[in-house]
This record gives structure tokens, sequence and C-alpha cells, in this order.
């Protein structure tokens, strides 16, 4: 059984992070999104996946190749423009010749909640089965009118939160038999000009065709699609991580629940850790310094003196000056916080913090957010960034600035 993964998407939403990666590319605990999807697809049995491809499609296919490193064979096929799931579904038909298992490589999923899909599909065999999610916003996914928990009778696209017919979220993990691909001839374009999945699964409904729902657990799903979601799948990731310490520790640093310390990189002394976290090769943490829980550490990243970071993100090269505060933040590769550098994650009004996706003002429901900084963004001695800020790739803050709003790229 094949499965294939739709890894195609630019991820608009995740910018500034994604305007130099694939959202699929960004490391959580050491390893790329989509490597964790194909880790739990292995674990659940398949070695053969097909991944389309679009945005940077070349850095995805450097970074897995055949999949031999991953103990997986793996083929790419490029969707030559982005016209949606159902059009990115009909390029791989000539690589399929039975029931095969799609899942969106920009989710976190367990082997439980693949195999689920998977049982179900096996034993009831219907046209299509897909995983079901309960969620707090249903107006953000595709929801589920549901028969007995298990018969999918509409698929309706963010509803108006009061229409919503129930709070059941297509989750994004199917199995489908081959009868999908004979829909796809009979859909017409939306109004986007984009051939979706979910009107691929209305044919199927319309035709009494049996299209089934496996109920999955909310803590065997993360979706990844704002920027804040990227600090929950990070803790989501950390948390079922085995922790290991490869590298040097000091004496006197104290290393407190599961911290993963890889080989090359050093715990200075006075460094005081808490899990879990993550710490990549060639990274230097300390000395005096506190890494909070839910953190992930990139490689050849260097947290200086008297320093405190918090459930954030550091991705590879980046340099966290001495008596620098770093919260509940994403930071790029190879950025440089001058001493002194604070970024502020909480609002005085005690406010959830308010972020701008897309030109519009998001709500990200949360209390605790610092700012999301692209890559090569440096900063002066004393700098301070307020709550949901956003700093474009290469961007400069000066000494003593206080950024309050978005900043552009340089």
């Amino acid at each position: 059984m094949k499965a294939v993964i739709l890894a195609a998407g630019e991820g608009i939403r995740l910018r500034p992070i994604t305007s130099t990666r694939p959202k699929h590319l960004v490391k959580l605990g050491g390893k790329a999104i989509l490597e964790h999807c194909l880790e739990t697809l292995k674990a659940s049995g398949m070695r053969d996946a097909i991944i389309v491809t679009h945005y940077m499609s070349e850095a995805i296919r450097r970074y897995f190749g055949d999949g031999n490193t991953f103990g997986m064979n793996l083929e790419y096929v490029e969707q030559p423009a982005m016209l949606g799931t159902g059009n990115a579904l009909s390029i791989v038909e000539p690589y399929l010749d039975g029931d095969f298992v799609l899942v969106y490589g920009d989710l976190l999923f367990t082997k439980r909640a693949v195999t689920s899909v998977i049982d179900l599909h096996k034993k009831k065999q219907p046209s299509a089965t897909l995983a079901a999610v309960r969620v707090e916003r249903p107006e953000n996914y595709g929801i589920l009118r549901l028969e007995n928990q298990e018969f999918v009778r509409e698929v309706i696209e963010k509803p108006d939160r009061n229409d919503a017919p129930s709070n059941w979220a297509n989750a994004g993990l199917y199995m489908f038999s081959m009868e999908i691909f004979e829909t796809i001839q009979q859909t017409n374009a939306s109004i986007r000009g984009e051939w979706e999945i979910t009107d691929n699964l209305s044919l199927l409904i319309g035709a009494k065709k049996d299209v089934l729902a496996s109920i999955v657990s909310k803590d065997d799903w993360l979706d990844v699609g704002r920027p804040w979601d990227l600090l929950e799948a990070n803790s989501w990731v950390l948390k079922r991580t085995k922790p290991e310490v490869k590298g040097i520790v000091e004496s006197g640093a104290h290393l407190k629940g599961p911290v993963i310390v890889e080989k090359t990189a050093r715990i200075r002394s006075g460094a005081y850790i808490e899990g879990p976290t993550f710490i990549d090769e060639g990274s230097d943490v300390g000395p005096n310094c506190y890494i909070r829980a839910c953190t992930t550490i990139g490689k050849n990243v260097r947290v200086g003196n008297a320093c405190e970071v918090k459930n954030s993100i550091l991705m590879d090269g980046t340099h966290v000056g001495h008596l620098s505060y770093v919260g509940d933040s994403i930071l790029g590769e190879k950025c440089n916080l001058g001493a002194g550098t604070k970024i502020a994650n909480y609002r005085f009004d005690e406010q959830t913090i308010k972020v701008m996706v897309k030109d519009n003002l998001v709500d990200t429901g949360r209390k605790k957010l610092g700012a999301i900084l692209g890559d090569e963004v440096k900063t002066g001695i004393n700098a301070l960034l307020m709550p949901g800020v956003k700093v474009g790739n290469k961007n400069w803050v000066g000494p003593n600035f206080v950024v309050d709003r978005d900043l552009p790229a340089s």
C-alpha cells in the first residue's frame, strides 16, 4: 500500500518563516515537519510514498532524496500550478494501482490516528475513509455532518460558527479507493480556480457511495497552519521525544526533565535547562542561562551569558546575545540579537495577542506570544520587540528601538 503526501503549498500564513523554506521543512525537535510525517507513516507499515511538490520543491527533494536514509522509497511528482488539493491528487493517479493513504504534509499525527483510518477502511471497504477530529473553532476547518458518528453526509468548508452542523473537522488523513479519480473528472473548479478534495468527497456522497469517518483524538493530531501553531507543534513533538545526552555538559550545569543534547553541543556551567527541550549539534549554551521547557535550539546556535529562553524555536546559526530574553517566539536562521534584547510575550491588559496574517488581524487565542523573526534578522543592544510582531528577513532593528508593529523584509 502506498501513501500520497501533499507538500506543494507555499505556507503564506507562516511568513516570514516560509519566505526562505517550504513549511514542510521547518524543523521541530531537530526534524522537519514532513520528516515527522514520514516516520509516522513508516511506523504504520508503509514504505512507499509519493510526495507532491511545487513551492521550493527542489529543497524538499534534496532533503529527503530517494528516501533510503529514512527507510522508505520516495517518488516525487511536481504540481505544475497551485490549483488545489484535488488537482494535486489527480496527477498521482498513474503511480497508483489500488487503495492508498493520503495525508497533508504539514500535519502532525500519531500512528494511532493513521491506523484507525486504515483499519476502518479495510474492515468496511467504503469508497473513502477520513479522520475526524473535534475542534473548538469550526469556522477554521472543513466541518463534517456525521450520521451515527461514522457516515459522512456532508462536508462544509469553514462555515460560520453559528451555521456549523458539528464541531467534527476533516483532519486531512484519508484512505481512498481508486473511485476518487472518477470524481475528479466530474469536478468543476471553484470560484478561486481550484479543484478541492472536499468537492470530490461531496460527489461520492451524492452518488450514494460510502464515505466513512474514523474518530481521532485531538491528542493524536495537530494542524500547523499559522506561526503560533509552530510553537504548539514544537511542544507536541518534544513531549513525544526520548531524552538523550550526547554532547558536553559541564560541571555545574543542571538538566531537569527530558532534555536532548546532541553530539558536539556544549552546555556550560551554571546553565539550567528544563525539559522537554532539544539542543542540536554544535550549539553552545551558557554560562548562567535559563532554558525553559518546550524549546528547540537548532544547529550551531549560541545562547550567551545570563539569557532566558522560554517555549521558543531558535533555528540554525542564530545568536542570542547575553542579558537577552526570548519568550514564546520563533527566530529564523542566522539571527543575531544584540545584548539586552527583550522579546515581550504578554500584554499589559492581559488580553489575547493578535497577529497580522495575510493582511488580516487575527486573534491567536493565546495570552503568551512573542515575536516571529525571519532569517538573518539583527537587533542592536537593548532592542525591544512587542508581543505578536513579525520581522521580515534580513531586517536590522537599531539599539534601544521598540518594535510595536510588523517590519517587512529588508
